[in-house]
């Protein structure tokens, strides 16, 4: 394939070309032009100076071409023959319109097209194609054709044809039909390859080893990883650029539109500097590296102590059986290895290694190094044989520090504590279900579900035919708005959605099995909200150990009264079963009537209360408010009947003050308990009552001026009498 190409469009411009046929709703003009602007902006797209474009149109209004020969009236060159852009594009589509005449000639114009290749690309080495695509030209092999041709256009096509056919094989007649339903299948990219690696492959020590093999390689890309096109940030032009922003205007040329400049200043904290803070100079500055929420500062010095001083090499260190290998291990992207051109020794050699991995059926481990202080990676050479064309094709590997294990129990069986094997659980498959699973897959095989040219099962969805939609739609869009930017952007091609679901012939027929799937495994709806739910997964460590039996802690779940919150979190953090959590709660709930009841006076309230608070978020957050709910009204009897060391209401007011009553509806989802019974429960309305009654005598003594001391800590002092006090009586 020859890296230049040079292209020129022949269109007809015709005053017939306005017209709609076909059962289309736009010109026929409008309608092939579509296939010619989407060739267009692939050429303006890949931004190649050697990817050259033309366009001339014939039967138009005035004549413009460069022969002065006679006969060549009526057809100009709307683009001369060179690089394309964005602003040639923008130039290009006013001029492309329907004349006032019939006359023209299409041979003429191809002459013109042909000499404008002639002399723009002179004898150098070009690719040059003839294509013509003409609007309802009969394709058999496409399986469409024009009913009621007129006789001059079927002439006309023919004679098209003759001369097309004898312009030898890299000439193409189509009808526009088919060119236009061919433009929505995506195209892969054709990236020119490039080497990755030049140099000797090894194996052995050349350094303490005479008996070493050394092969003179090159090695390229075989595969590269496509991305969707990157947005760039752009604004709106202003009319005084200066000369500065020319290059860059060239490259947002057809768009009012220029490239943002970003600039990036650093400052640190300078009490003594206007604003408190000064700038600082970027070589002034150091790298640090985050360790939690620390920046570890590493000097250059230092940090060159961290890199490999490695050479280039490409070096064999192990062999491995094909069928051993697990193709799991695989990472990156595919290059291949020939041996260097033009060294018969070089390539002797390599065939001799690739044959004999390929007779071994082995594969070979390298440590490649692509140039001087890179880092070294492994990759793994896989032979790969022809006729006349022998290579070693290599992924990267990763290095043992990469991979991480994990143990999982058994799937067909489960191991009891004591050592016991049972074969039958209800975690296991049963025989059933195995055989519903089995049925299952088999019917949702589609290796054969395809058809092919004759007729015969194939491959349903092959390589060639899956695109990535998210590459090949934003391409799609970004052409149809570049064409025309004033229109939505399309709808997407039926292409990309071809493999978007399973056909629906085939989920029909699996349906049974699905069905039988289902009932075998007992298959059950979760529902929207399981009571018990955790919002946060159980920390468990990497390492499997009891961490805290290791570091001496007390049994798994205990609550000590010295550490009790801190216990109580732990211990929910570490259970699994709402039993685990109710246990928990039950301690929790211990220590906190210990505390009351231990309690001199008030002394001990404050830590009775904060303990309470802990419980009742813990509880809301792992969705379990009955049994903080069910304690709330244990504890309540309690203060009330003295059971807690006397008398000690004024601790169930604070509680109420405090607002650590019930769990509602409005606060958990999951509480059975209305916001009727919470206040009936813990005494709010009467709360309410009392809150507002004191507020209207502080009101009034405020306006008489008869209030001795203000509030303190949520108390009303008045004349000796407390709100505290008043509201004893009221439970």
């Amino acid at each position: 394939m020859a890296d230049k190409e040079a292209t020129v469009f022949i269109i007809d411009l015709g005053a017939s070309m306005a017209a709609v046929n076909g059962g289309r709703e736009e010109s026929d003009l409008d309608w092939s032009m579509s296939y010619v602007w989407d060739k267009i902006s692939n050429v303006v797209a890949s931004n190649r100076k050697t990817l050259c474009v033309g366009v001339v149109g014939f039967r138009t209004d005035e004549t413009n071409h460069t022969l002065s020969e006679d006969g060549y009236e009526n057809i100009s060159i709307l683009q001369p023959l060179g690089p394309m852009s964005m602003s040639s594009l923008k130039a290009l589509q006013p001029k492309v319109k329907p004349s006032r005449t019939v006359e023209g000639d299409a041979i003429s114009a191809i002459v013109i097209a042909v000499d404008m290749i002639d002399k723009y690309t002179k004898k150098n080495k070009w690719k040059r194609q003839i294509s013509c695509e003409g609007v309802d030209f009969d394709a058999p092999d496409y399986g469409f054709k024009e009913e009621d041709k007129p006789s001059v256009k079927k002439q006309n096509e023919e004679t098209l044809k003759k001369l097309v056919d004898g312009c030898g094989d890299d000439s193409r007649f189509a009808s526009m039909v088919e060119a236009i339903d061919d433009l929505n299948e995506p195209r892969a990219k054709s990236v020119k390859p490039y080497k990755t690696y030049e140099g000797l492959l090894t194996l052995g020590d050349p350094k303490n080893a005479p008996a070493v093999v050394e092969i003179r390689v090159e090695r390229y890309f075989k595969t590269h990883l496509a991305r969707p096109p990157a947005a760039s940030t752009v604004v709106v032009k202003e009319e005084q650029a200066g000369p500065s922003q020319a290059d860059e205007d060239e490259q947002m040329d057809g768009a009012e539109l220029t490239a943002v400049r970003q600039a990036r200043t650093y400052k640190v904290n300078d009490p003594d500097a206007p604003g408190g803070k000064r700038d600082v100079e970027f070589e002034s500055l150091a790298k640090g590296y985050e360790y939690g929420r620390t920046a570890v500062h590493i000097s250059e010095s230092d940090q060159n102590v961290t890199k490999l001083a490695t050479e280039k090499s490409f070096k064999i260190i192990g062999f491995v059986q094909k069928e051993k290998y697990e193709m799991l291990l695989n990472l990156g992207e595919t290059c291949v290895t020939v041996a260097s051109k033009y060294d018969e020794k070089s390539e002797l050699a390599f065939s001799s290694l690739v044959w004999a991995l390929s007779e071994l059926d082995a594969y070979a481990v390298a440590r490649l190094v692509t140039k001087d202080q890179k880092d070294p990676m492994l990759v793994l050479l896989m032979p790969y044989m022809e006729p006349d064309y022998v290579c070693l094709y290599d992924v990267p590997l990763p290095f043992a520090e990469d991979i991480r294990t994990y143990q999982f129990p058994p799937l067909d069986r489960v191991v009891t504590v004591s050592g016991q094997t049972l074969t039958n659980h209800r975690l296991l498959p049963s025989d059933e279900l195995n055989q519903a699973m089995s049925d299952y897959v088999d019917a949702m095989d589609i290796s054969s579900y395809g058809i092919d040219e004759d007729g015969q099962p194939a491959e349903y969805a092959t390589i060639d035919e899956l695109y990535n939609p998210a590459i090949h739609r934003i391409g799609h869009a970004i052409k149809q708005r570049a064409i025309h930017p004033e229109k939505p952007v399309p709808e997407i091609p039926p292409v990309l959605l071809r493999f978007a679901a399973p056909p629906t012939e085939l989920v029909e027929t699996v349906q049974p099995h699905i069905d039988a799937l289902i009932h075998a495994a007992d298959v059950k709806k979760v529902p929207p909200k399981a009571k018990g739910k955790r919002q946060r997964e159980t920390v468990k460590p990497i390492s499997g150990l009891d961490v805290d039996a290791l570091l001496g802690e007390e049994q798994k779940g205990s609550i000590s009264p010295e550490n009790a919150i801190p216990d109580f979190k732990r211990a929910l953090n570490s259970s699994e079963e709402v039993e685990q959590i109710a246990d928990a709660t039950k301690q929790m709930g211990a220590i906190v009537r210990s505390l009351i009841t231990d309690s001199f006076g008030d002394s001990k309230y404050a830590q009775a209360m904060e303990g309470i608070g802990a419980m009742r978020e813990e509880l809301i957050n792992l969705e379990e408010p009955g049994l903080y709910n069910d304690f709330v009204r244990d504890l309540k009897k309690s203060l009330l009947s003295g059971a807690l060391g006397g008398d000690r209401r004024d601790f169930w007011f604070k509680m109420r003050w405090a607002k650590l009553g019930l769990i509602d509806k409005k606060q958990s989802e999951v509480s059975s308990v209305t916001l009727e019974e919470a206040d009936e429960v813990s005494g709010a309305a009467c709360c309410r009552i009392i809150r507002t009654l004191f507020a209207n005598l502080w009101d009034s003594f405020t306006s008489r001026g008869e209030v001795s001391t203000l509030t303190k800590n949520g108390t009303m002092y008045m004349s000796g009498v407390t709100t505290e006090s008043c509201a004893l009586s009221i439970v």
